[in-house]
């Protein structure tokens, strides 16, 4: 396993993290002494524990894991055993009980490798402390995707009365970063569930939340294997098309079909297309010249043709 280190240790300080998260994330071959043996961090006990002792916490923003991970996982733990320790709290009103604040997956692997016991460090922490340490050790694992990412921001925020600021701060992440995600939350629930299913980036996906159809761009990019910057562009040029039909009250097709005729002729033409009360669509096509020569290049066109005698 590698080893985890934090970017917000200062700011966690603060808040009474003891050593910082660093003591909480070691990933150190050790023997686990039992409670009161000496050499242990002060604040923070270090021991093993029996699986049945501890529950998923109630912080825990990530939501799935997948059974192909914990498998993986299972496998490597049967060989080598849990190395990073499991952080756990006590479960108020629930003596001997222990809430899991990091290292739910390695729980679970380590069950379904049938092992009875596993290192932990136990440590008092308050909610609010107990949801960023879960938030950074999932981030910096990248084990989070972008919609579970957002809802723990979002939580903090809610839950804590956290500014976006102070929850950049606490979890190293920077104030940009943090309002963007939140922002995916807008976007339509089918686009979000291909966030959450990895068919669509965090990347491609801020590229979508200002666009007039969000869900059609997003099946786009995913059935063309368009990147970020391909996705931007899409993005832009729909928006575009979308302003202008709301300013000239015209499809797309129309407005293309008025921008191939005035390249062809060479002169400016409008389609006024219309439908009656059965549907039937009908219209006027409108031709601006600037000068009789253009006229009489138009009358040329219209007449089949191949020249015009000019009248004495």
């Amino acid at each position: 396993m590698t080893d985890d280190k934090t970017k917000g240790k200062s700011d966690t300080k603060k808040r009474g993290l003891g050593r910082g998260l660093n003591a909480l994330f070691e990933d150190e071959e050790a023997v686990y002494a039992q409670p009161g043996e000496a050499g242990q961090t002060p604040g923070v006990k270090r021991m093993t524990m029996g699986v049945g002792q501890m529950e998923p916490g109630s912080y825990q923003p990530r939501r799935k894991f997948t059974a192909e991970s914990i498998a993986e996982l299972a496998e490597s733990i049967a060989v080598h055993g849990v190395l990073q320790p499991i952080i756990v709290r006590p479960k108020p009103g629930f003596a001997g009980m222990f809430e899991i604040v990091a290292g739910e997956r390695r729980w679970r692997a380590a069950q379904q490798a049938q092992l009875h016991e596993v290192p932990v460090i136990i440590k008092e922490l308050a909610d609010e402390q107990a949801l960023e340490i879960a938030l950074i050790e999932n981030l910096q694992r990248e084990d989070l995707n972008p919609i579970e990412e957002a809802q723990g921001y979002k939580q903090l925020m809610e839950e804590f009365g956290h500014t976006q600021e102070q929850t950049a701060k606490a979890l190293g992440k920077s104030r940009s970063h943090v309002a963007n995600t939140i922002r995916l939350m807008t976007l339509p629930s089918k686009v979000i569930d291909m966030l959450r299913e990895g068919r669509l980036s965090a990347g491609h996906a801020r590229t979508l939340i200002t666009a007039a159809d969000p869900e059609a761009l997003a099946k786009v990019i995913i059935e063309q294997g368009l990147n970020v910057r391909d996705a931007e562009k899409l993005a832009a040029d729909k928006n575009g098309r979308a302003a202008a039909k709301k300013k000239t009250g015209k499809d797309v097709d129309t407005l293309a079909l008025e921008k191939e005729v005035s390249g062809a002729l060479g002169m400016k033409v409008t389609i006024d297309v219309k439908k009656d009360a059965k549907g039937v669509r009908g219209g006027a096509l409108k031709i601006e010249y600037k000068s009789l020569d253009q006229l009489d290049e138009i009358l040329h066109r219209l007449s089949h043709f191949p020249g015009r005698q000019q009248s004495g």
